[in-house]
Parts: structure tokens; C-alpha cells; sequence
């Protein structure tokens, strides 16, 4: 009874100075007991990076990459995030990394036919791939070394084993299914961003033609009944004139392409269009060249211009078929 409270006293006496951390506790050497309070992941605070000044902020992560990398599983990883951060960098980068695995292929026999032209197709579709999968770091050399063999697999005598061989012998973890899934994914991705591309060009044509559409019926209705009752009976004519217009630009747009208007500016191609369109009536003074632009705005030369490039693509307005 007396040793215990004599144990007791000698616990409580303690002032654990001499404390070691063993698995995640502290636990004092001169009286063994672990102090629950001072648990090591609780009471490890992190640097205040935030009043650190910049050279001591870069000090400490150089100081916490060195630590880190004295472990040989850390600085695996920590060798693979930076290859990672180097494939992945900007879009525009100069490809080393990927160009140092295709030279070392070479080496091995494999790839001799990679031109300048092969290796720019390579790269824009590995670029491409990407930018739409963010991927790990193993799945991203396995997409690298997918697109490759789809590159040189029809006009080269090596088997796709001694492909995955020499790639393996580079140090990177692949099979013949790895390959042909990463093959698989690459030319889904071709398929849908093709698809995408299709759709988004006609979505635009039918935005600028709509647009175009517009801009028609605004800028004609700025040309007042006052501005051309010279050459017409009453206001009700002018209206059912300017519905025929109407119509016939929509059939003008139908046969226009999307590469022919999309570099245009779709006002002055407006303004063109009224021009060119009063041009095909039975009577070409009631739009002429100075009405259109003076609700327009834009000069003479601008109209006649691309009045001129529908001339080119439909032919002579008198000739057009309303």
C-alpha cells in the first residue's frame, strides 16, 4: 500500500522534461507515462506560412522536400510528380519529356519511322487527349505510348509484344490490355471531339444566318415608305415588298455555305445583301446603292463590295430565281 502511494507520489512528481514521440504519442522516458494531451498529430502545428517572409517560406518547402525525399517511397512519388508536372506542362511546351521516350523507343529499334510529320501528329493528338482527361500519371505515359503504336503499327515490322517489352524496359508498367484499352479511349475521344467540332460549326452558321435574318428585316424597316413612294403606289405595296425580300434572303442564305460568311461582318454583309437583293427586283431604283447607305451607315465601297461577293457566289441578281 505504501509503495503504491509511493509510486504514485513519484508520478505525480514528474515534470516529463525528458518526453520522446513513439507511434504517433509522447510518452516521457523517466516515468513511462504517454501523455494523451500532447498527442503528436494534435499538437503539431503547421508553419504560419502566412507571416513567414517569401525567402523563409521557400526555405521551409525546400527544407520539407529534402526530408520527404529521404524516404525511398516518398521519392518515388515525389520523382513521378515532377515528371507529371512536366507532361503536364502548357499546351505549347517543347515535348521533351515525350520526345526523350520516342528517341529511347529508336534506340531499341522501334519507331524508326517517325518523321517530323509523324511526331507533330503524335504530339497534337496527345496534346488533345489532355486537355479534355486530366489524368495520373501512369495512365497518362500509357496514353502516350497508345497513340505512339497507333502511329507506327501499320508501317512497322515489330510485334506489339516487343513493343511493350522495350517499354517496360524503359520503367513503365504495361500489358497488351493496357495498351488496347488506352487505344480504345484515345480514338473514343477522337470520335466525340470530331462529332463535337461537326455540331458546333452548325450550330454557328445557323447562329450568324439567324442573325443575318435579323439585321435584314431591322435595317429594312429603317428605309421609310417616304424614302422610296416615288416608285410605289401606297405603303400597303411597300409592306408585301419588303415580306418578298424577306423570303428571298432566307432562300439566299439557304444556298450561301458557312465557310462563305464566316469570316464576314455581318452588318456589311446585311447591308450587301438589301443591295443585292433590290438589284434582282423587276424595278432596281427603289433600293439603290445611296438608301442603303444612308440606313446602313456603311460607304458605298463597303456595299459594292460585298454586293460583288454575292455576285461571285450567286451570279447576276436579275438572273436570281425568286
Amino acid at each position: 500500500m505504501n509503495d503504491k502511494k509511493k509510486n504514485g507520489k513519484e508520478l505525480t512528481a514528474c515534470t516529463h522534461k525528458n518526453v520522446k514521440q513513439e507511434r504517433g504519442y509522447f510518452v516521457c522516458q523517466d516515468c513511462g507515462i504517454i501523455l494523451e494531451d500532447y498527442v503528436a498529430f494534435e499538437t503539431s502545428s503547421p508553419s504560419n506560412y502566412f507571416s513567414d517572409s517569401r525567402l523563409e517560406y521557400e526555405r521551409k518547402i525546400r527544407t520539407s522536400d529534402s526530408k520527404a525525399t529521404q524516404d525511398p517511397k516518398a521519392k518515388k512519388r515525389y520523382d513521378q510528380i515532377k515528371t507529371l508536372n512536366i507532361w503536364f506542362r502548357d499546351y505549347k511546351s517543347n515535348f521533351s519529356e515525350q520526345k526523350k521516350t520516342i528517341d529511347l523507343l529508336k534506340g531499341y529499334g522501334i519507331g524508326l519511322n517517325i518523321d517530323s510529320v509523324k511526331f507533330q501528329k503524335i504530339k497534337a493528338k496527345y496534346l488533345r487527349y489532355n486537355k479534355h482527361h486530366r489524368q495520373t500519371y501512369e495512365n497518362m505515359v500509357i496514353i502516350f505510348l497508345a497513340i505512339v503504336w497507333m502511329e507506327i503499327k501499320e508501317t512497322t515490322n515489330v510485334r506489339i509484344e516487343e513493343f511493350i517489352k522495350r517499354t517496360r524496359e524503359l520503367g513503365h508498367k504495361i500489358n497488351k490490355k493496357m495498351l488496347n484499352n488506352a487505344m480504345e479511349k484515345v480514338k473514343r475521344t477522337e470520335r466525340r471531339l470530331e462529332l463535337k467540332i461537326n455540331e458546333s460549326a452548325s450550330n454557328l452558321e445557323e447562329q450568324i444566318k439567324n442573325k443575318i435574318k435579323i439585321l435584314f428585316q431591322k435595317d429594312l424597316n429603317n428605309i421609310l415608305f417616304g424614302d422610296v413612294k416615288q416608285h410605289l403606289s401606297n405603303k400597303t405595296e411597300y409592306t408585301k415588298l419588303k415580306l418578298n425580300m424577306q423570303l428571298i434572303a432566307n432562300k439566299i442564305l439557304n444556298k450561301i455555305s458557312y465557310e462563305q460568311i464566316q469570316n464576314s461582318n455581318h452588318k456589311s454583309f446585311t447591308a450587301g445583301l438589301i443591295y443585292y437583293i433590290g438589284q434582282s427586283l423587276e424595278n432596281r431604283k427603289i433600293f439603290t446603292q445611296s438608301i442603303v447607305e444612308r440606313t446602313s451607315r456603311f460607304s458605298s465601297t463597303t456595299i459594292r463590295k460585298k454586293y460583288n461577293k454575292l455576285k461571285d457566289i450567286l451570279g447576276d441578281p436579275q438572273d436570281l430565281d425568286p
